[in-house]
C-alpha cells in the first residue's frame, strides 16, 4: 500500500516528506493511458504534487505544478492537497521517445528544457502564490529541487522515480524531499549529500524490497530520526456533473445557442479523470431556458 512520511531529524534541522507511490502512479497510468515514458514523467510529476501538497497547513489549501518545456508531452499539470492526494493531466499521454543515452527513459527529452517549472499555491488568500522558474533538466526532481533553492531560498534535496517494466506496468515508483531549516549546521546538510551520493537509486532500493521508511531510516541514521506523521496517498478528482455544466455555461449564451441549433448534443471530458459528461439537445435547451430566465 502507498504511504507519505513526514519526519524530521538532527533536532528539527531537517524536514524529510517521503512517499511510495506505485499504486497511485499505476492509476493515473491507467487512467490517462500513458507511455512508458510519459507514465514516468507523469509519475514523478504526481510524486511531487502530493509531497508538496502535503506541505500545506489547512485542508482548504492546494498546490499546483505545471511545467512544459516545449517536449513531445506539450506538458504537465499536477495539483497536491494536505492529505496527500493529487490529480494531475499530461497534454499528450501518448508521446514516448528512445531510452537516452544510459539506457533510461528519457523524461527529461519529453518534458523539454525551453520553458518553465510554475508553483502556484491557493491558501484561500485574495490571490494565490505563483513562482516561475526555468527548467533545469527537465528531469523533475532537479527543477524542484532549483526551484526550492531559488525561489524559496530553502536548501534542498529531492529525488523522485518511476520504475516501469517491460510490459508497460509501474513497477516501482516514490519519492523524497529533504529540506534543511534555517540555522541548521551546515556540517549536517554535506554529510546528508554525500550520503545522496553513495546510496543506490530510489527505484532501485524500493525494487529491491525496502520500504520507502526503510531508506528514509537508511539515510538518516545516527541522525535521530522521527516519524511523527503518516499519511495513504491517492489519486482523486473533484469533478461532478455540475460543475462541468458551469464550464458548459461559461461559453456563453450564444455559443451555447449555437449548438442546440444544429440539433446536436455536447459531451465534455474532465483533463483530470477522463470522465464523460454528455449533455443531449434536451439538456442545453434546459440550460439555454435558465440562463434567459437569470434563475
Amino acid at each position: 500500500m502507498d504511504i507519505l512520511i513526514k519526519a524530521m531529524a538532527q533536532n528539527g534541522d531537517v524536514r524529510i516528506i517521503a512517499a511510495e507511490t506505485t499504486d497511485l502512479v499505476s492509476e493515473a497510468a491507467r487512467v490517462h493511458g500513458t507511455s512508458p515514458t510519459a507514465t514516468a514523467a507523469f509519475g514523478r510529476m504526481l510524486t511531487a504534487g502530493s509531497i508538496m501538497g502535503s506541505m500545506l497547513k489547512n485542508r482548504e489549501d492546494s498546490i499546483t505544478l505545471q511545467i512544459d518545456g516545449g517536449g513531445p508531452a506539450k506538458g504537465i499539470l499536477v495539483t497536491g492537497r494536505t492529505n496527500g492526494f493529487v490529480k494531475g493531466y499530461i497534454v499528450d499521454p501518448e508521446a514516448d521517445l528512445p531510452l537516452n543515452a544510459k539506457g533510461k527513459l528519457d523524461v527529461g527529452g519529453l518534458i523539454g528544457k525551453e520553458g518553465n517549472l510554475t508553483v502556484i499555491m491557493d491558501q484561500g488568500l485574495k490571490e494565490p502564490y505563483v513562482s516561475s522558474v526555468p527548467i533545469y533538466t527537465g528531469e523533475v526532481a532537479e527543477d524542484l529541487a532549483y526551484y526550492y533553492t531559488t525561489s524559496e531560498q530553502l536548501p534542498s534535496a529531492v529525488a523522485l522515480g518511476v520504475l516501469v517494466d517491460t510490459d508497460g506496468s509501474v513497477k516501482k515508483a516514490g519519492g523524497f524531499m529533504i529540506q534543511m531549516m534555517p540555522g541548521a549546521n551546515e556540517h549536517i546538510a554535506d554529510i546528508i549529500m554525500y550520503r545522496l551520493e553513495e546510496i543506490p537509486s530510489l527505484t532501485t532500493m524500493l525494487s529491491d524490497g525496502k520500504s520507502i521508511k526503510d531508506i528514509i531510516l537508511y539515510i538518516f541514521e545516527d541522525m535521530g530520526l522521527e516519524v511523527h506523521e503518516e499519511k495513504v496517498p491517492a489519486l482523486y478528482c473533484d469533478c461532478s456533473r455540475a460543475s462541468v455544466e458551469k464550464a458548459l455555461i461559461s461559453i456563453g449564451l450564444e455559443e451555447l445557442r449555437k449548438i442546440c441549433d444544429d440539433g446536436k448534443d455536447e459531451e465534455l471530458v474532465c483533463h483530470f479523470c477522463n470522465t464523460t459528461y454528455s449533455f443531449t439537445n434536451s439538456d442545453l435547451k434546459t440550460l439555454i431556458s435558465e440562463l434567459e430566465s437569470g434563475k
